[in-house]
């Protein structure tokens, strides 16, 4: 079980997005009852990232963005699937770091009869698939997962667990980000863990046309 000896603290958070996502790599996300080992995480930093959702400032949705590290960001994608961010960074910077993958360690009777038929692989290898094994939504957005106030739920912990080697890690270009954040050269914000099952595929972002 975790508990607040293994949690990992605001100051880890308070760091550029670039800085986080790597170091997130083998740590332990849980919530409600499920477990993941990370093994996949994308950066992102605000007004200054063409790829971010806060490129064009605050809005209703990415005002969770702009406050202060340790706090959710979900949103809602593609009709029907829920991703989860971990908001990192200074206050103001609209930084966050999106939980593309992992593995899940324990509640694995939750995930399956949420996940339906599908390879355990498969659980939560994409952010949409993710967010649905944990069953997090719009309502657990903008929660204090490091230090929840007094007689708020503590059901959102991301641990210490098992840090990845450096020489294990693997960089390339955030996936489905089309336009100048998609650029790899210039953003190769993904991260993941060299030959990992549990990573997702990736995918190039598509521009989208506008209907007449």
């Amino acid at each position: 079980m975790t508990t607040d000896d293994t949690r990992l603290p605001r100051e880890f958070f308070a760091r550029p997005s670039v800085e986080v996502a790597p170091a997130l790599l083998g740590r332990h996300l849980s919530f409600g009852g499920v477990t993941l080992r990370l093994t996949e995480l994308e950066a992102y930093a605000g007004e200054v990232d063409p790829g971010s959702h806060a490129f064009r400032g605050e809005t209703p949705r990415t005002r969770p963005m702009f406050g202060p590290p340790g706090f959710t960001y979900v949103y809602f994608t593609y009709g029907h699937h829920w991703c989860v961010n971990l908001v990192v960074g200074e206050v103001g910077s609209a930084s966050a770091v999106l939980v593309r993958a992992g593995e899940v360690l324990a509640g694995h009777d939750l995930v399956r009869a949420r996940r339906g038929p599908v390879r355990e692989r498969d659980w939560a290898r994409g952010p949409g698939r993710l967010g649905q094994a944990l069953a997090m939504t719009k309502e657990h957005t903008g929660r204090d997962f490091c230090r929840p106030p007094v007689g708020e739920p503590i059901d959102l912990v991301v641990s210490e667990g098992e840090p990845v080697a450096g020489e294990l890690i693997r960089t390339g270009p955030r996936v489905g980000v089309s336009g100048p954040g998609g650029d790899g050269d210039a953003f190769p914000w993904r991260y993941w863990v060299d030959g990992d099952t549990h990573v997702s595929d990736y995918r190039p972002g598509v521009v989208r046309k506008r209907r007449s």
